[in-house]
């Protein structure tokens, strides 16, 4: 099971950069959690969206290319396998203008009842509204 992929598009800010003048790792793993945010709240209904909540299970990100201030950066996201309790997802970090890879990861989601905290399962209406 996949999903269809969501973009957005962010500016590298001076507070995203370290000092070695690129984007911080922890910038990368902002972005990754804020796309994954977006494709939720775009696709997902809004009774899901008030009843299911999410953590990260795992994440793995691996850094190809130091993004920059002058940077415009397309984040782009998609669920891979989906299952009752867990969703994979992917992402992509790119220059606007050139597509330059600059990191790519996978984490691991759990959905978690909003009222309880505790793992959720995720309907297979739920599920199906992200794959392909």
């Amino acid at each position: 099971m996949s999903s269809s992929a969501f973009e957005m598009t962010v500016p590298v800010l001076p507070g995203d950069i370290d000092e070695q003048n690129h984007v911080n790792n922890t910038v990368y793993l902002r972005w990754v959690q804020d796309v994954a945010t977006a494709h939720w709240r775009e696709i997902a209904s809004p009774d899901a969206q008030a009843a299911i909540g999410w953590v990260v299970l795992r994440h793995e990100i691996d850094y190809k290319s130091p993004a920059t201030l002058d940077d415009e950066i397309v984040l782009r996201t998609w669920v891979g396998k989906a299952t009752r309790l867990t969703f994979e997802r992917f992402t992509e970090i790119r220059g606007n203008n050139d597509r330059q890879l600059f990191s790519q990861a996978r984490t691991l989601w759990c959905p978690i009842d909003v009222k309880t905290g505790r793992p959720t399962r995720v309907s297979a209406e739920v599920r199906a509204r992200f794959s392909t």
